[in-house]
């Protein structure tokens, strides 16, 4: 699985925060890296920071809630990079607010995107993956999933669903030799957190051990390892990056 020229590896939601970092560790493993985004202005950015730093990168416009995006997705990344070996579903949503308070069109866009986003553009890519007998697939799901989160009772949800949908398909492609994770993210310094009230920030950054948040960085490194092949006798594992707020099994 070590990375060569014809390596590619597709990140979901990369035009920023952790899908940019993310994509940026895989470039400097060696991999040739799809940049895909709902903002294809924001996955040009990140593209351009790869390339310029002597890296390989391509940006593509993807909306993972549409079957269509990622059929097309799917077809420009074999066309122009080759079929991809690594494919992180990091693409995510989120709106912070009390479950009462919800409005059912909320429930809908979390599970279209969090949850069935996921499951489609991995159904567009693992083909290739099951012929070669070889690849890595690494969900970004939440601590929210594992242990819940005020606030963020239905994207909790989804991303519980996440964490299952790796762990089964973990065992049904074991057979071909290919590893599915899913790393879980704490708090973290991204636009996402800070859709949270203040007193929401500060409460979660208190109880966080380290006393601070992750940055990006810190969960590509987590990235970067499950895609690499020091982690190829590891499948259907789910590792938290929280700075020990999540102890838990």
């Amino acid at each position: 699985m070590s990375p060569d020229s014809t390596s590619t590896a597709v990140v979901t939601g990369a035009g920023g925060g952790i899908g940019a970092a993310i994509a940026q560790a895989l470039a400097d493993a060696g991999h040739s890296v799809a940049v895909s985004d709902i903002d294809l202005e924001a996955a040009a950015g990140t593209a351009k920071l790869i390339t310029d730093r002597g890296g390989s990168a391509a940006a593509f416009q993807l909306d993972v809630t549409s079957s269509e995006s990622v059929q097309a997705l799917r077809s420009a990344v074999d066309e122009k990079l080759g079929p991809a070996s690594v494919l992180v579903n990091n693409a995510g949503w989120g709106q912070p607010e009390l479950f009462v308070d919800n409005e059912p069109a909320v429930w809908d866009k979390l599970v279209a995107v969090n949850f069935l986003g996921p499951v489609t553009v991995t159904r567009a890519f693992i083909d290739p993956m099951i012929e070669n007998e070889s690849g890595r697939i690494v969900n970004i799901a939440s601590d929210a999933g594992r242990v819940g989160s005020s606030r963020e009772t239905v994207y909790a949800g989804t991303k519980g669903g996440v964490i299952a949908f790796t762990k089964s398909l973990a065992r049904e492609l074991a057979r071909y030799t290919i590893n599915v994770n899913c790393v879980c993210p704490g708090p973290t310094d991204t636009p996402l957190f800070h859709k949270h009230t203040d007193k929401m920030q500060d409460a979660l950054v208190r109880a966080i051990p380290f006393g601070r948040l992750a940055r990006p960085e810190e969960i590509a490194d987590a990235v970067a390892f499950f895609a690499s092949d020091r982690a190829s006798f590891i499948t259907g594992q789910v590792l938290s990056v929280s700075g020990g707020l999540t102890m838990v099994d």
